[in-house]
């Protein structure tokens, strides 16, 4: 299964999910998955939903199930399983004051160019942590994002305000091809960045539910406070769909900004 993902261009990310997913429901059944019932498999993930595992999660366990049998298998399934509906839930986004006590708080130079460039440029932490020094154009201001996700390339734009910064720690760098570089060598793993961002937000004393995407969340959300066409923000974002980048114009609505309580 490993082997048919990776040469169809799966991500490692999604190469390890399903792995885990698969190797559950083998573990779980003791038997071939093509002999599983739809009356099986439906218990099977009425148990987890039970244990709290998200609509998301779910979804993942019926893909990887659903990939096993029509191409490892080379069988077809025989049962139709509806994905399960998500919970429509707003990102969690950080404002201008809060991004700049995160970033204060982080004393590390890499750490915290790290979430500076995360927030300036929208970048997911797997983006962050491949993130190469010839990808970014510093006199243009353009980041060339290689092979993100999808295995699509896209351009976003490089913080001005980060300039001369980058510039100085790129010379002052290990060597290497990453711009965060492990102190081993090589590329950071995305749970140092997640842990450096976990710490710096207990740090500033913020108790919102944040993870190291509202960083990009942020990003997209003060785009368009700014004003920024939501196409534009797509572009930026790489979203494949107009409808994902509008979820933040819900999260920036003027017009509900300027109701006031008639508390």
């Amino acid at each position: 299964m490993q082997e048919y993902m990776r040469v169809c261009g799966y991500s490692p990310m999604t190469i390890k999910a399903y792995s885990l997913c698969v190797n559950k429901i083998y573990n779980y059944f003791k038997k071939m998955l093509d002999k599983v019932t739809e009356k099986e498999f439906i218990s099977f993930l009425d148990k987890l939903h039970k244990k709290g595992l998200s609509p998301y999660t779910l979804n993942q366990y019926y893909a990887a199930f659903r990939l096993v049998i029509t191409k490892i298998y080379k069988k077809p399934l025989r049962f139709d399983f509806p994905y399960t509906k998500r919970h429509k839930r707003l990102p969690i986004v950080l404002s201008r004051n809060e991004i700049k006590r995160l970033t204060e708080v982080v004393k590390n130079d890499k750490h915290r160019l790290m979430l500076a460039m995360s927030y300036g440029a929208g970048l997911r932490v797997s983006e962050v942590v491949n993130l190469k020094i010839e990808d970014i154009d510093l006199e243009g201001l353009v980041i060339h994002l290689k092979q993100a996700k999808g295995r699509k390339d896209r351009i976003t734009v490089f913080p001005k305000k980060l300039q001369g910064e980058i510039r100085r720690f790129i010379e002052n760098n290990y060597g290497g091809n990453f711009v965060f570089e492990s102190e081993r060598g090589g590329k950071l793993t995305t749970a140092t960045c997640q842990h450096v961002f976990k710490n710096a937000l207990k740090k500033a004393g913020i108790r919102k539910p944040a993870t190291f995407h509202s960083l990009r969340h942020s990003f997209a959300t003060h785009l368009l406070e700014n004003g920024v066409d939501v196409r534009y923000v797509q572009e930026l974002l790489g979203h494949a769909n107009i409808r994902t980048t509008q979820t933040y114009t819900k999260v920036t609505n003027p017009s509900l900004k300027n109701i006031k309580s008639p508390l």
